[in-house]
């Protein structure tokens, strides 16, 4: 299968080359919006350089592919409304019709757990213990925290549009991700030593502590976003989609069972199973 992945240098996109460059059952081609120096960890891969928000430059990269990973987009929640717009809402529109004029048939977008964001809002800090009831399916309304997770939502209803009203894409899967990390730090103590590196808390404060139990609900290791995003890629029953992106955490406020029954996703990983950051 050749699969092209859209925003290759970030986060997702490195947990992917990582787990499924070498599988056999995919050929991988990456689009980013710059290259990486031969001498840089993910450098030396045949790279289609554009911004998705220009089509023109973007488009010709979906030619002959059988599926795209669409992860290009602005990041964070704190992004402005032109950063958003460019980013996250013309680029998924522009990786979809490209989908749709290079006959692409399935298309894997990363959402976020953001375009839920605002009852972690509403029940955090509570939310973090395994005390806690709430436990989000995608029935549920949406509520976004921000332009970001506003702009993922349109992402997700624009997919439907496409999958019901064009021929191509056939397929479209949204995976709303929670917290994925880079290499260093893909584990539930990820973000609290990181903060730690940064000077900005010290280790084993109350504010240290209370990252990590936010991250031991919301984790999705490496692994297991690579695995999610294969089981989207081999599955071939499913028009349109909407599962949440975490590891098996003890802890987590998101649904995985319809990922496990629609596309097969068993994630193997569990934040509840550390107790220390690794040596």
């Amino acid at each position: 299968m050749r699969v092209l992945v859209t925003g290759a240098y970030g986060r997702c996109g490195t947990a992917l080359i990582d787990h499924l460059d070498n599988d056999e059952r995919y050929d991988l081609t990456y689009l980013n919006r710059s290259d990486r120096s031969d001498d840089d960890p993910y450098g030396g891969f045949d790279t289609h350089v554009a911004d998705v928000a220009d089509y023109e430059a973007m488009a010709p990269a979906f030619e002959g592919q059988d599926a795209v990973v669409h992860l290009a987009a602005y990041p964070g929640t704190g992004g402005s409304w032109r950063e958003i717009l460019e980013s996250n809402i013309i680029g998924a529109y522009n990786a979809l019709e490209a989908a749709r004029e290079h006959e692409v048939e399935s298309f894997v977008f990363a959402s976020t757990n953001h375009v839920m964001g605002m009852y972690e809002s509403e029940f955090a800090p509570e939310l973090y213990e395994q005390t806690h009831d709430l436990l989000l399916d995608h029935t549920d309304p949406v509520r976004p925290d921000s332009f970001y997770g506003a702009s993922k939502s349109f992402g997700e209803d624009l997919g439907r549009y496409y999958v019901e009203n064009h021929d191509y894409p056939q397929q479209f899967y949204a995976l709303r991700i929670c917290t994925l990390n880079g290499p260093g730090y893909d584990h539930p103590y990820g973000d609290a030593e990181h903060a730690v590196e940064q000077d900005d808390v010290e280790r084993g404060s109350a504010e240290y502590e209370a990252k990590v139990r936010r991250m031991k609900a919301m984790w999705q290791s490496r692994r297991d976003f690579a695995h999610q995003v294969a089981c989207c890629l081999d599955d071939d029953t499913v028009d349109h989609g909407v599962y949440y992106g975490v590891s098996d955490n003890a802890n987590r406020w998101f649904d995985i069972e319809r990922a496990r029954a629609d596309i097969g996703y068993r994630p193997e990983d569990d934040g509840a199973a550390w107790d220390a950051p690794p040596e």
